[in-house]
């Protein structure tokens, strides 16, 4: 099997390792992470004048047309920098779910701002009874004079602060662990009755806690058809992790090289450090972990897109399970090879092991996808006709 990127996916990966070389150095991104929004207009403008915020766009859309493995391309280069821009939720997840399953006129009003870098998306699906499931869902939405009026809560919503618009999952009929009954909806953050409470998160990000008191918004806020979000919401969600263990094979690419230089220049007893056989060997176990999480990232990335479900699940967890042990296992040894400097915030090291550890719980930590892997049999089938519906005139949301 041949695992060479295309000519056009060596060209994307190029130009996206130049811009962030060049707008995205360690000390750069301590300003940004340090800065009132927590992240980078002019990095975010720079992005979309790179065609990024267009990816899992379709060309007829005029996006850029790009699946698992472009998104696998951009994520990783992601990781090797900390980027902390809010491209997961407004691109990979936001973006996805709009082209997947909006109607056109969704389509015709949303996609363009994404794609130029105005309009910026959070997605609240997480909420704090409900640990990694996605059908545990507490907050409902009922339909009154042509409304749907939204109660509940959400957690953690990463960059929720900075979204001009939130994508919302909410229980329409059923119970709160029904797999059935799911809807997802558009929210703009200032509609009457939404409150906030941003807070930054370890990994140098930033979160928010997302309440709905009777919020009310149009019918046209419905994505795809009522009470059948949940498998868009898990197709969505897989895009997500997919993309996260690639960018978790960016940071422990970085720790990898970084620990091995260390280990080069640092001496002790007059010799590098390097020279001891018992280090030479941790180190060659880092890289077997390395060489490992890429393969499976690229699988997730191939399968990711997959139309059975099942085969797009086991992949996925699979990918999951995998990276965060291996994530756990490179950062633990590359910090022990660094010494008491590895944890100093002046040090990069520290903060990309802070990362792999927040891709770890994200979406469902190595456990939880190994009991997913086991229960991959059940996933629902996406059918993207289900989503079709007559719509009124799209309304400003």
């Amino acid at each position: 099997m041949d695992f060479d990127y295309t000519e056009e996916q060596q060209l994307l990966e190029d130009s996206v390792s130049k811009f962030l070389e060049k707008n995205y150095t360690f000390e750069q991104r301590r300003q940004i992470v340090a800065s009132r929004v927590g992240y980078s207009p002019t990095a975010w403008e720079g992005l979309a004048n790179l065609g990024l915020l267009g990816l899992p766009i379709p060309q007829d859309r005029d996006g850029f047309g790009g699946g698992g493995v472009e998104t696998m391309i951009v994520m990783e280069a992601f990781g090797r920098h900390l980027v902390v821009e809010p491209y997961l939720g407004t691109v990979v997840m936001a973006a996805s779910c709009i082209a997947t399953a909006g109607t056109d006129e969704q389509k015709q009003y949303l996609l363009p701002p994404i794609m130029e870098g105005r309009m910026r998306f959070a997605c609240a699906f997480t909420e704090g009874g409900g640990r990694y499931d996605l059908d545990h869902v507490e907050t409902t939405a009922r339909m009154d004079d042509g409304q749907w009026v939204i109660n509940g809560a959400k957690s953690v919503v990463m960059h929720g602060a900075v979204a001009d618009l939130l994508i919302v999952s909410a229980r329409t009929s059923g119970a709160v662990t029904d797999r059935n009954g799911i809807s997802l909806f558009f929210v703009h953050p200032a509609e009457e009755g939404v409150s906030g409470r941003e807070y930054p998160t370890y990994d140098g990000n930033r979160a928010a806690e997302i309440g709905f008191e009777n919020v009310r918004v149009s019918g046209d806020s419905l994505i795809g058809a009522a009470d059948r979000g949940l498998p868009l919401l898990e197709l969505i969600v897989d895009r997500a992790i997919a993309a996260l263990c690639a960018e978790a094979v960016g940071c422990m690419k970085v720790l990898n090289d970084t620990t091995l230089e260390y280990l080069k220049t640092r001496q002790q007893f007059g010799v590098p450090i390097g020279r001891f056989q018992v280090l030479q060997h941790r180190m060659v176990d880092m890289v077997m972990q390395y060489e490992q999480a890429k393969s499976m990232a690229l699988l997730a990335a191939v399968k990711v897109d997959d139309a059975d479900p099942v085969e797009r699940r086991k992949a996925v967890s699979a990918a999951k399970e995998l990276i965060g042990r291996a994530g756990r296992h490179i950062s633990q040894q590359a910090i022990q090879l660094h010494g008491g400097m590895g944890m100093t915030d002046e040090l990069n090291v520290g903060h990309y092991v802070k990362r792999l550890t927040a891709i770890d719980t994200l979406f469902g930590d190595a456990d939880h996808h190994l009991d997913r892997f086991a229960q991959a049999e059940s996933a629902q089938p996406l059918n993207v006709a289900a989503f079709e519906r007559p719509r009124s005139k799209w309304r400003k949301i």
